[in-house]
C-alpha cells in the first residue's frame, strides 16, 4: 500500500510495522528518514547487535540470500530488522514475489531504492504494495519550498519570518538535505530566549549576504530601482563562484514565469487569493501584485526570452560574449527601459 512519509512515520512511532517497506524515488531525505527510524528505534540496543542486519544493493548477487534472512527468525528480541540500501542495484527482483506470498512476520525487511522506482507493472513491485508498504519519495516543487520550511520551524518549536523564509527558499532551492542542515543551525544556534527566526540571523548564521542576495535582487526589480539592481547583477558578475550566473537567471526565469501567468489570473483581489490559484505563498503573491505596476504581461513575454537568450549565451551558444557583466548589463538595460 502506497502511504505519505508522515503517514509511515506516525505509524512507526506507534509501534505499528509492516513486513516490507519500500521507500523509493528521487528525493533521498525522506527514504534516509524511514530506513533510519526503523535501524534505530524498532529494536533496543542490545538487539540491534545480533538482529539488526544492513545490506548494500551492490553487493548482492541475488535477492535470494536477502530472503532467506528475512526468513530467519530473531535471535534476541520479538523482531529482526533488515535494511537493504542502494537497493536500485538490485538486478532481478523476481525472488521477492514469492517471499511477500508469505512474508516472515517477525522480521521488518526495509529497501532503500533511490533516484529512480521500480516499475509499477512488474509483479515484484505489486506483490509489495499488495502487503507491503511503498513510499514515493519525491522532490519539492519550487512553490512548496516555503511553506515547508515553516511548518519544520514549526515543528522545532520556532517560528520564522516570511522574508527569512524566502531568502531561504531562494538561497536554498529544493534540497531537502540541504535546506534541513542549514536550519538546524538557525535553530540550535539562536540566541537564548529568541524564538523567531529572523532574516538578520539568516544572515548572519547562512552564507548569503545582506545586500546582495538573490531575494535582494527581486525586490529591487519588483520595486523598478534601477540603481540597485545594477548595483546588485555587479557584485555578481565579480563573484561568479558564489552567484553563478546560470543560478540567478533561472531564479529571476521562475519569478518572472510566475508573474506572466499572474497577469491572467481571473481574481487578483488580494494577495490570498493570487497565491491560492499560482500555489505559492503570498508573500510571493504580493512580489507578483506589485511589480505588474512596472512590467506589462507583454513585457513579461519579452524579459521571460531575454532571460533564455541569456542562459543560453552564458554556456557560450550563440553570442561569442558571454562575459557576465556584459550579460547583466544588457539584461539590466533591456528589463528596466522597456526595450520592447
Amino acid at each position: 500500500m502506497e502511504k505519505k512519509y508522515d503517514d509511515i512515520m506516525r505509524s512507526l512511532k506507534r509501534g505499528e510495522y509492516a513486513p516490507v517497506y519500500f521507500l523509493e524515488g528521487e528525493e533521498p531525505y525522506y527514504i534516509d528518514a524511514v530506513a533510519d527510524y526503523i535501524e534505530n528505534n524498532v529494536l533496543d540496543e542490545m538487539a540491534r547487535e545480533f538482529d539488526l542486519t544492513i545490506l548494500y544493493g551492490k553487493d548482492i548477487q541475488n535477492l535470494a540470500s536477502v530472503i532467506n534472512a528475512a526468513k530467519s527468525f530473531p535471535m534476541m528480541g520479538d523482531k529482526s530488522v533488515i535494511i537493504v540500501r542502494e537497493a536500485q542495484n538490485i538486478s532481478s527482483w523476481n525472488d521477492i514475489v514469492f517471499y511477500m506470498e508469505h512474508p516472515q512476520p517477525t522480521t521488518i525487511l526495509v529497501f532503500c531504492y533511490k533516484n529512480g522506482t521500480l516499475r509499477a507493472d512488474t509483479k515484484a513491485f505489486k506483490s509489495i504494495n499488495e502487503k507491503g508498504i511503498v513510499l514515493k519519495s519525491e522532490p519539492l516543487r519550487d512553490y512548496q519550498v516555503a511553506p515547508w520550511i515553516t511548518q519544520y520551524c514549526k515543528d522545532k518549536g520556532v517560528s520564522i519570518a516570511p522574508d527569512a523564509v524566502q531568502m531561504l527558499a531562494e538561497h536554498l532551492g529544493t534540497d531537502l538535505t540541504k535546506i534541513i542542515n542549514e536550519l538546524d543551525k538557525l535553530v540550535i544556534g539562536r540566541p537564548e530566549g529568541v524564538n523567531m527566526i529572523t532574516s538578520e540571523l539568516v544572515e548572519r548564521n547562512v552564507e548569503i549576504s545582506k545586500d546582495y542576495n538573490i531575494l535582494e535582487l527581486r525586490k529591487a526589480i519588483v520595486a523598478y530601482d534601477i540603481v540597485k539592481v545594477n548595483r546588485i547583477v555587479y557584485y555578481y558578475a565579480a563573484n561568479q563562484k558564489k552567484n553563478p550566473i546560470q543560478s540567478v537567471v533561472a531564479t529571476l526565469f521562475n519569478f518572472f514565469s510566475g508573474l506572466m501567468l499572474y497577469h491572467y489570473l481571473p481574481d487578483k483581489s488580494s494577495a490570498m487569493a493570487v497565491a491560492q490559484q499560482l500555489k505559492t505563498t503570498q508573500y510571493t503573491a504580493g512580489e507578483y501584485m506589485a511589480a505588474a505596476r512596472f512590467y506589462s504581461a507583454l513585457q513579461t513575454m519579452k524579459i521571460i526570452s531575454y532571460l533564455r537568450e541569456m542562459d543560453a549565451r552564458s554556456k557560450g551558444i550563440g553570442d561569442s560574449n558571454s562575459d557576465p557583466l556584459h550579460l547583466y548589463q544588457e539584461l539590466v538595460y533591456k528589463m528596466m527601459h522597456r526595450i520592447v
